[in-house]
């Protein structure tokens, strides 16, 4: 792809870090600039003072450091943190998304930022605030739609309003799945104005390395059957349909060991329910997994499992299939629109712990060809999404006449 050192793009997001920040660091390859704003909300930072309450454990994901990671940041992508003070959270402030754009708009004018096309991520505030920027600028606005189900319903019954004008108003609307594009134009989506690009992966960070050294660098038995999950601790990922399916798949064989990354405000609920089925030998909670480790999980186990009750397309889903790792998990979200295969992975019913047990013991007994999964796995990096959606940037520039 010609790289067009004179297209400058202004990312609207809840926060630089994990996709987005993979997304936007390829996507600046392409381009002359990406200036990233992220609005944040200094009375998150009352969390740090508060450990093992659910509220506050919560509140810390929005504490300034935990909102920007700035490691390997591109020289020609900036990032912006406006702080905004509000009390409502923003899944329920209707004032909010207008209060942004506003502050970005001063900011915008005040720091002489120069773009040619806003990208927002997720309807609101992100992406009204994108749109009101959008007609302030006399500017094309595109956004991604990353919510998930619950997400979804939540933005219809408590946003409705901001949520239709957002949709009807953006110059083009990427949902990454395929499936539910028909209610974005229900309500009021133009079905010529929306596509579906998938999320990706970072080939950079999860690549293939010899099981056995994965599992000597973590010390695991050479021999066991190993099932990784990677996930924020929080009810719609799950884990205790896991933990349930755990317990069935011991009753037929002993040699199975399911390891657990990630953080969040359910941990002790895991816990309890982990001791009191007496799974604590076979089941463990590794709390938060650095990145530069979590390769080493991927390439140590023997599937991924994520019974996720609902998801949007899960990037994780493509880090595992990106070393060739087999999925194991539920069919929500786009996750049937990627494994679209027995021959990268199987699926079962979420909120079903007979059916992922079952889906689990014939994984682990399955001969797979770990080369195909991860050949199939390729399209899905960054490089070829981040394409996709510069590509998108000319095109909507020419039909606005910007270009």
């Amino acid at each position: 792809m010609q790289v067009q050192k004179d297209l400058n793009v202004l990312v609207i997001a809840h926060r630089y870090d994990a996709f987005i920040k993979e997304l936007v660091d390829v996507t600046s390859r392409y381009v002359a600039r990406v200036d990233v704003l992220i609005h944040y909300n200094p009375l998150s930072e009352i969390s740090n003072y508060f450990s093992g309450i659910l509220y506050f454990e919560h509140l810390k994901r929005f504490t300034k450091q935990n909102l920007v990671n700035t490691k390997r940041r591109p020289p020609n992508v900036r990032v912006h943190l406006i702080p905004v003070i509000y009390l409502l959270p923003d899944g329920r402030n209707k004032e909010l998304g207008d209060k942004l754009a506003k502050k970005f708009e001063e900011y915008i004018v005040k720091n002489k930022i120069q773009f040619d096309i806003i990208h927002a991520h997720f309807t609101y505030p992100q992406g009204y605030a994108a749109v009101k920027l959008g007609q302030k600028f006399n500017v094309p606005v595109i956004i991604t739609l990353h919510e998930n189900g619950p997400h979804l319903n939540s933005i219809l019954s408590n946003l409705k309003d901001k949520a239709i004008y957002t949709w009807k108003n953006a110059d083009k609307l990427v949902r990454v799945t395929k499936r539910d594009i028909p209610l974005f134009i229900q309500y009021g989506a133009d079905p010529s104005k929306i596509i579906n690009i998938p999320n990706g992966y970072n080939p950079e960070k999860y690549y293939l390395i010899p099981s056995e050294t994965a599992r000597e660098k973590l010390q695991l038995e050479k021999n066991a059957k190993i099932i990784f999950n990677l996930a924020r601790l929080y009810p719609e990922k799950g884990h205790k349909y896991l933990i349930d399916a755990m317990s069935l798949v011991l009753k037929k064989r002993q040699d199975v060991y399911c390891y657990v990354g990630g953080t969040g405000p359910l941990k002790g609920e895991l816990e309890k329910k982990i001791n009191k089925q007496n799974l604590g030998d076979h089941i463990r909670l590794l709390g938060y997994v650095p990145g530069d480790q979590v390769n080493y999980w991927m390439n140590a186990a023997d599937i991924f499992v994520l019974p996720s009750l609902s998801e949007g397309n899960p990037t994780v889903m493509f880090e595992a299939l990106g070393v060739g790792l087999p999925f194991v998990g539920t069919a929500v979200g786009g996750v049937p629109e990627i494994i679209t295969s027995e021959d990268y992975g199987l699926l079962c019913p979420p909120a079903d712990p007979e059916c992922l047990a079952k889906k689990i013991l014939i994984a682990l007994e399955k001969e797979w060809d770990r080369e195909k999964i991860r050949t199939y796995a390729e399209q899905f990096k960054w490089q070829h999404i981040s394409k996709k959606y510069v590509e998108l940037y000319y095109k909507v520039l020419t039909q606005y006449g910007g270009w």
